[in-house]
């Protein structure tokens, strides 16, 4: 009996000594936590586009050879001597207006005006008159002289007649005629057997330039050169001469170029 109580005890303490020594089965491990890969959303600031700033546009400009010339200064008056021996001066800008007075060689003279297109110069004086500056020795340009024809320097006008009256103007190429009535004169109005009854004066284009000139005529036509070709518009008028002054001046009609 004691041996079986002895047995029993025995078992007991062994099956307990064998659960203690024996592990305990292994738990399977917890998988690791999943992470999520959650990208933050950082705000950004949303820039307004920008207003594109103006830029200066530089446009090179070719150089051009052309150049503006300086206008020339203008005097009141230059001195003059006279180099012919005996020189005409005359009441209007050319050999065929009528016959003021004479100059002696080495005359001592004032010239206070021109013409824009002859060599004639306005001399100064009691009875201002005309004279070719090809004869005088000018102290000075004579370009730096004032215009005053036609404008400041008039022609004496005639009490006696009347002006007359174009009767045409035509153009044949660089070639303008122009025709007028006739003035008569009386006997003895004349200056002398030499004077021209009209003078026509025609301001026309050649070689680029317009040119002034007094022609003169017994007849009752004239023809002359007008070509193309300035930049001022071609010009004329008439006047009858007698020797007490002229009556007009009559303008031309100016035919156009063809």
């Amino acid at each position: 009996m004691f041996k079986r109580i002895l047995f029993s005890i025995t078992a007991f303490v062994t099956l307990i000594a064998c659960d203690l020594l024996t592990p305990a089965p292994a738990r399977p491990a917890a998988p690791p936590p999943t992470l999520t890969s959650t990208s933050a959303v950082i705000p950004t600031s949303t820039l307004a586009p920008t207003e594109a700033l103006p830029t200066e546009t530089f446009t090179l400009v070719p150089p051009t050879d052309t150049m503006t010339p300086s206008p020339i200064p203008v005097v009141d008056s230059l001195k003059a001597t006279v180099n012919a021996d005996l020189l005409s001066c005359r009441y209007g800008p050319g050999p065929d207006y009528l016959y003021l007075y004479a100059l002696r060689g080495g005359a001592n003279i004032k010239l206070i005006g021109r013409t824009d297109g002859n060599d004639w110069v306005w001399v100064d004086g009691k009875n201002k008159c005309w004279l070719n500056a090809k004869f005088i020795t000018i102290q000075g340009d004579p370009q730096t002289l004032k215009v005053v024809y036609p404008g400041e320097a008039k022609l004496p006008k005639s009490p006696y007649y009347p002006p007359t009256a174009i009767r045409s103007a035509t153009r044949s190429g660089n070639n303008v005629t122009v025709e007028w009535y006739d003035v008569p004169l009386r006997a003895g109005d004349e200056e002398d057997a030499n004077m021209l009854h009209y003078i026509i004066e025609v301001w026309h284009c050649q070689n680029g330039q317009i040119i002034f000139d007094p022609l003169a005529t017994n007849d009752l036509s004239i023809t002359f050169v007008d070509e193309p070709g300035c930049s001022q518009p071609s010009h004329g008028r008439v006047w009858v001469q007698e020797k007490h002054g002229f009556a007009g001046p009559t303008d031309i009609p100016w035919p156009p170029q063809n």
